[in-house]
């Protein structure tokens, strides 16, 4: 038997030329029990409609059913904030820099001596005499003594101006 037609329209319908009267006719043709070996293989597509069950499909109810259990919007009230409220992050930050500044000046104060310290002055400001030698005071002393030597401060010998030669002693 010659399935021409049958196959004019599978060709149309790969291209989506097929009108609705016509997918029908597909439709039908593939529902038979005898259908031909070399176009049995499109016959799963056309029956697909009448072997799967209905349940997939949605209810007549479904918008109802939706829109019940979205229910109506409610009213949002906007919240009142008070000025302490805004600024409780900013009254925190300088309650704790007021307390690191205090306990580092606590902490300078227990580490200087108060023994020498006149009467109503506090002992942050007090002079502090420190024991032992100076730095500056022995650096001072070596340069004077090297310079009165005739060495320079680095300990190398220093030169009269008109003289060119370096000098050897010995």
């Amino acid at each position: 038997m010659d399935y021409k037609y049958i196959n004019q329209l599978l060709d149309r319908y790969w291209q989506g030329e097929t009108t609705l009267e016509e997918e029908q006719i597909l439709r039908s043709f593939f529902s038979q029990l005898c259908v031909p070996e070399e176009l049995a293989k499109y016959r799963p597509l056309f029956v697909y409609e009448q072997t799967e069950p209905k349940t997939d499909r949605l209810g007549d109810d479904f918008d109802e059913r939706l829109l019940s259990m979205v229910g109506e919007p409610q009213e949002v009230k906007a919240r009142k904030v008070l000025i302490s409220q805004r600024f409780a992050p900013l009254f925190k930050a300088a309650a704790m820099v007021a307390i690191v500044l205090t306990l580092s000046q606590a902490a300078q104060m227990s580490f200087q001596s108060t023994e020498d310290v006149p009467a109503g002055v506090p002992a942050a400001y007090a002079p502090r005499v420190h024991e032992g030698a100076s730095v500056a005071m022995t650096d001072t002393m070596r340069m004077d003594t090297a310079r009165h030597n005739g060495l320079s401060s680095t300990g190398t010998v220093d030169q009269p101006l008109g003289q060119t030669a370096p000098t050897i002693l010995k």
